[in-house]
């Protein structure tokens, strides 16, 4: 197992560099850039987006004598040595195959990079914004399991049953509702929008946090994090009670429970002795994919409605602004931490089936 778990940590080099440069070579076409959003902030536009379509152009920022030419739309009026200047500083004066290997070398080393905008360290940035992430997606995936494994066994327990029809469809209405509006009608709804103030409107701690004794501290948090938490799960919930309630009627309907019935065994040894050892491999098998889920885009959606500082609204307001040391330095993350908890997956199934061995298969 040692084996297979080194080959799979040496995979994430490859893997990693892959991503980056099919990311870094899609920015070489997307317009815009960090020199546009200067030019735009300079002309009081505020986003890269008025400068694409020209409108900044009109309202250029008049400094020194006459107008200049440049490939920067918006740039009218600004002497050339500005452009060269912000051009050095930002790393693009360089071919794109230079800023890439030189990007690349600086991750080698640790080095991330500091961010266009925010004057910060793009690894402190994503230090102190990971954490928020990690808790919502942790949080949402584990009450999701605690939820759906046991009304998935209870389903299929009692399939064709009116407790199966009626919680049915539930889930499928929950399954339809989109996760951004469901979190808006929670915030209309409780967050005093329109109806109650009974949850805060923003952040995951109140502002004399720091004040509350550890219990109220535990207490503030889970008042803050309640309403991103159930806005985050609602879908997953749903496919995960549906996936649970299918493997275990696939499992009950096998030839090995029907002769440890015959054996005498009762309903709960041969459910929870036999069947969930088999029946959980699958559901297993979703917990990357629910847990990815929820921290890539659901992250984004969710830490921007509710205003969480998280590393979903980090790269969000990253690529609005066209700061690529931060777009690079989240998608990096992201990414190193989708692979980890693929291999996480594969510790876990071995957890609950020590027969499943990786090795012999791949050999």
């Amino acid at each position: 197992m040692g084996a297979y778990i080194l080959r799979r940590l040496l995979l994430i080099i490859p893997t990693l560099f892959g991503i980056m440069v099919i990311n870094f070579a899609l920015t070489q076409f997307v317009p815009g850039g960090p020199i546009e959003q200067v030019l735009a902030d300079l002309n009081g536009e505020g986003d890269v987006f008025s400068s694409i379509t020209g409108g900044a152009g009109d309202v250029a920022v008049e400094i020194g004598e006459g107008t200049s030419s440049s490939e920067y739309i918006g740039a009218r009026g600004l002497p050339p040595e500005f452009i060269e200047e912000l051009e050095r500083q930002f790393g693009l004066d360089k071919p794109p195959l230079q800023q890439f290997l030189h990007m690349m070398w600086n991750y080698v080393r640790f080095d991330f990079g500091e961010s266009y905008f925010k004057s910060e360290g793009v690894l402190e940035l994503v230090w102190d914004r990971l954490p928020v992430s990690i808790s919502l997606g942790l949080w949402a995936t584990l009450i999701s399991y605690l939820i759906s494994i046991p009304l998935g066994i209870r389903k299929a327990v009692r399939d064709g049953s009116r407790f199966d029809t009626w919680t049915s469809a539930i889930i499928i209405v929950a399954y339809a509702i989109p996760g951004f509006l469901f979190a808006i009608m929670l915030l209309v709804v409780f967050a005093g929008g329109s109806y109650w103030q009974i949850f805060p409107l923003r952040g995951l701690t109140s502002p004399n946090f720091e004040e509350l004794s550890w219990y109220a501290k535990i207490g503030d948090y889970a008042w803050h994090i309640a309403l991103p938490v159930l806005a985050s799960l609602i879908s997953s919930f749903a496919t995960l009670t549906l996936l649970t309630k299918n493997s275990f009627l696939d499992e009950i309907r096998k030839q090995y429970v029907v002769t440890a019935r015959a054996k005498g065994l009762s309903e709960h040894r041969v459910l929870y002795g036999h069947v969930f050892r088999n029946a959980m491999l699958i559901v297993i098998a979703g917990f990357p994919a629910l847990f990815l889920g929820v921290f890539f885009s659901g992250s984004v959606i969710i830490e921007t409605l509710f205003s969480l500082d998280g590393l979903g609204r980090l790269g969000f307001q990253a690529a609005l602004q066209r700061d690529y040391p931060v777009i690079f330095g989240t998608l990096f993350f992201f990414g190193l931490i989708g692979l980890i908890i693929g291999i996480l997956s594969d510790l876990m199934y071995i957890f609950v089936d020590p027969r499943i061995d990786f090795e012999k298969r791949d050999s």
